[in-house]
């Protein structure tokens, strides 16, 4: 019989500058675990994923991760804290209830990586 089991996947996240943007994901409080062969590795508590120093026209700009978390009030305190926007330039729109059924907040990265962080709310 085979095992087919799946422990983990991961997205490559395009980077413009990589060096920006790995200090970026840490200021948002990602650990780096690793780094090598243009690869970053960075986790926060069991998610994680693969910052990669490699970027083609427009990729980053179409390009979205999403995190559901349980405090997502939490997670804009968080992120407003530490001054992310105006330190790296980047984008942050407000928090809103979506028809979902969730409430969330959006922030782009410095390579304009789009991510959506929320919480179920229904």
């Amino acid at each position: 019989m085979s095992n087919l089991q799946v422990t983990e996947i991961k997205a490559f996240v395009p980077s413009k500058n990589f060096e920006v943007s790995k200090q970026f994901y840490q200021d948002m409080g990602f650990t780096m675990a690793s780094e090598g062969g243009g690869v970053a590795y960075f986790h926060y508590s069991h998610v994680s994923f693969l910052l990669q120093d490699y970027c083609t026209e427009g990729f980053a700009e179409n390009f979205m991760m999403h995190i559901l978390v349980e405090d997502v009030d939490a997670w804009w305190d968080h992120i407003n804290q530490r001054d992310l926007a105006n330190k790296y330039s980047v984008k942050l729109w407000p928090m809103q209830l979506q028809s979902w059924g969730m409430r969330d907040f959006c922030i782009t990265d410095p390579s304009g990586v789009l991510w959506r962080i929320g919480q179920n709310v229904a």
